[in-house]
């Protein structure tokens, strides 16, 4: 442990030492077995006679504190019970818009014999043994200084190939920001485009962490309805500088956006001056039709931001993801990113190049597909056999989750916390809203759920719901 000897201190050098060891056995910050540094280190390291350091050791023996070892060195002794150390109370408070911003997720490490809430994934589905040889083959070729705050130049260059190939999206290299995720990327385009005091239509309901990340920089963020079309265009505030939308799966509900609202929210910011940031949230996990083309790719003014993730394509334990955006802001984007973190981790960066141009991203999205597809039919039909009158299952074409609606009652309980209690972890609807008013309902993540226990999985929710 560190050591500390103030001079002004009318206590003594070894006083001060002494104090310091025992105090340290004491709350546990020394435990049992734990070896002293030696007495010669110390007396070097803090400039003072070996025979100082070698007293206090000698009177910590004494009272039991240290005991010497066979072969040389000290270590604690066994037998003190460390005493309670209660953090400090603190004289600091969060600003009042801090203070109001609310989690989602209040326990992400919470366990429960059926884990069904959206956005967790399949771990069994990792490919491993791919990742592992593409991180050391990137360990390799990581530099060990600061990198760009964009990214590297070759992970820029194959991601701008991926969206090319996967989702039709033409943007160039220079356009393409690598980020910590979708809810980072959210964040870098709201400290470039956005004041206090601005206004950002979200989608009602929506997606709290990006709605609580954009209050956090003291904006406005309006809910617009959601109808069985997506977001409700003329619902927009006239003066909303952004407008935050999951066109290909809307999260919650699931709903997609039809190409008539798409081309109406693109003429919308077009009249208005205003930016689109698209989540192209779940795009890669269609179960039925075949998708519709991304905003960004109908977008002839320049007005949209792309952003994505890795986090349900490969793992969220990675922290990856992009934002693709006009060349106008990619200057202030990467000024602001350098401000913040600097630069992505390079050695995941190298890594996750080797992985998409080496075809193991292709070759694993067509194994997951393969894995999602009959999971969300076998878990829609069991949700619509099977739930208690008053709830039902909206349909869905894509993604790891489906939502269901239950009869309203604005006194009722979130269904969440009555499931939780018999052992199945759901995502709440009612958070979703930003004035939930009456709703009822939750969120069915079927990613981490094997096929096999679909049926036991409902057997649980059920009497969640009826008991």
């Amino acid at each position: 442990m560190e050591l500390f000897i103030d001079p002004d201190d009318d206590r003594g050098v070894t006083r001060q030492l002494y104090e310091q060891i025992r105090d340290a056995i004491l709350s546990g910050r020394l435990g049992p077995g734990e070896r002293l540094t030696p007495s010669r280190a110390v007396a070097a390291e803090l400039g003072i006679a070996r025979s100082t350091v070698t007293d206090v050791y000698g009177s910590l023996a004494a009272e039991g504190y240290i005991e010497g070892r066979a072969g040389g060195g000290t270590a604690v002794a066994g037998g003190h019970q460390p005493y309670p150390q209660s953090p400090s109370p603190g004289a600091l408070a969060p600003t009042p818009r801090s203070a109001a911003l609310r989690r989602y997720d209040d326990a992400p490490q919470a366990e429960a014999v059926f884990d069904l809430r959206p956005g967790r994934i399949d771990a069994h589905l990792f490919p491993a043994v791919a990742w592992r040889r593409c991180v050391l083959s990137g360990l390799r070729q990581a530099s060990v200084q600061y990198g760009d705050p964009a990214g590297t130049a070759d992970l820029r260059a194959a991601l701008s190939r991926w969206l090319a190939s996967s989702r039709g999206i033409t943007v160039t290299p220079g356009q393409v920001v690598v980020t910590a995720g979708t809810g980072h990327a959210v964040d870098l385009v709201a400290r470039v485009l956005l004041s206090p005091g601005d206004v950002v239509g979200v989608e009602e309901p929506g997606y709290p962490p990006v709605r609580e990340l954009l209050r956090s920089h003291g904006v406005d963020a309006v809910g617009v309805p959601v109808d069985e079309h997506g977001i409700v265009v003329d619902a927009i505030p006239s003066g909303a500088r952004l407008v935050y939308v999951t066109p290909s799966h809307q999260y919650p509900l699931g709903v997609v956006l039809s190409r008539r609202r798409r081309l109406e929210l693109l003429h919308w910011a077009g009249r208005h001056g205003a930016a689109i940031v698209e989540d192209d949230y779940d795009s890669e996990f269609r179960h039925t039709a075949r998708p519709l083309e991304p905003l960004h790719r109908l977008d002839r003014d320049g007005r949209v931001i792309y952003v994505g993730t890795f986090s349900k394509i490969l793992s969220p334990a990675l922290r990856m993801g992009f934002l693709a955006a006009p060349m106008t802001l990619v200057p202030a984007v990467l000024a602001v990113r350098q401000a913040i973190d600097w630069c992505p981790p390079l050695a995941f960066q190298e890594a996750l190049t080797v992985f998409v141009d080496g075809g193991h991203l292709g070759r694993h999205l067509r194994r997951v597909r393969a894995a999602y597809t009959p999971r969300f039919h076998r878990i829609y039909r069991e949700l619509l056999d099977r739930l208690p009158a008053g709830y039902r299952p909206l349909p869905a074409h894509a993604g790891l989750h489906l939502a269901v609606v239950g009869p309203g009652a604005a006194s009722q309980d979130d269904p969440s916390h009555a499931l939780t209690r018999h052992g199945v972890l759901v995502g709440s609807l009612h958070r979703t809203y930003q004035d939930p008013g009456s709703v009822t309902g939750f969120l069915v993540g079927f990613g981490a759920l094997p096929t096999e226990r679909t049926a036991a999985a409902i057997d649980a929710l059920v009497t969640g719901l009826v008991g």
